[in-house]
């Protein structure tokens, strides 16, 4: 009996050996084994940072088995984490099951804004420039593979997501992270290259480790990073770096907008001198 092509293909498919399963995403639990036999490593602090963490703006409130599984620590861990953060004000559960983070914490944010130079001179220099222009303003650091906003001012909403202070967001397709991306020492950048994971948000992301590549070297050639609708549809941004005195790159400032609002060339001819003249008044701040 002879088949059809589309049986013979049917066929010759089942023969072929099935994908792998992907590899299952390392737990935040998992980051602290390096650690294991440093005496001066305190794992049970390391833990209560991690369960900190956890909680997030999709993930107001969870449960002790809820935050094992999201953080990769035992349960005996987590409820141990937990009654520490709710004995000392930072954590409790109205219902006793699902726990959520109290406001005390704002003060743990409140020492680091109230006592980083960066972050104390940013905010009346942004403040300052939305006033006269109308539009949003960041100043951010690089932490790992996200950047970190430490000032802002908002004068609309630009983005789905809501930012604030402390808000994270993935470096390589930011225009901020695209900056301090840029800057890193080789060694530094390299390192981050091997690592990152260079997930596609919208169909304009750039997600190949040699596109990054020449994006970053653009950065650097023309001095500032312009990045169109690549974490979110309709939101451009330009970023400028912000210098310290020893002429390393240690933030990064910038203007978000919505994409049919202002142009390229509009953010190019119109905004870039003030991001600039913004950046080098900060900088004063950091000699």
């Amino acid at each position: 009996m002879s088949l059809t092509p589309r049986q013979t293909l049917a066929l010759s498919d089942s023969s072929l050996p099935p994908a792998p399963p992907a590899a299952p995403k390392p737990s935040p639990a998992s980051s602290l084994d390096i650690f294991t036999g440093d005496p001066n490593f305190m794992t049970s602090l390391a833990r209560g940072l991690i369960v900190i963490q956890a909680f997030t703006q999709q993930s107001p409130q969870m449960t002790i088995s809820q935050l094992s599984v999201k953080t990769g620590l035992s349960r005996a861990a987590v409820r141990r984490c937990l009654y520490t953060l709710t004995k000392l004000g930072f954590a409790g559960a109205e219902d006793g099951s699902r726990y959520s983070l109290r406001p005390r914490m704002l003060t743990l944010s409140h020492t680091y804004t109230t006592s980083n130079t960066l972050s104390t001179a940013a905010q009346p220099i942004l403040e300052r420039m939305s006033a006269a222009l109308r539009e949003s303003f960041s100043v951010a650091t690089l932490d790992g593979e996200d950047i970190v906003y430490i000032a802002r001012t908002q004068v609309s909403r630009v983005m789905a997501v809501d930012l604030h202070i402390g808000s994270r967001l993935p470096a390589y397709c930011t225009s901020m992270g695209r900056v301090l991306l840029a800057y890193l020492p080789t060694e530094q950048l390299e390192q981050y290259l091997a690592k990152a994971t260079l997930t596609a948000h919208t169909t304009r992301t750039i997600t190949s480790v040699e596109k990054l590549r020449l994006a970053l070297r653009n950065v650097r050639r023309n001095g500032y990073a312009l990045v169109d609708q690549e974490y979110e549809v309709g939101l451009r941004s330009l970023a400028v770096p912000v210098y310290a005195a020893s002429g390393r790159v240690v933030a990064t400032l910038n203007l978000s907008g919505n994409a049919p609002r202002l142009s390229v060339l509009e953010m190019q001819s119109r905004f870039l001198n003030h991001l600039r003249n913004a950046a080098n008044e900060l900088s004063v701040f950091l000699n």
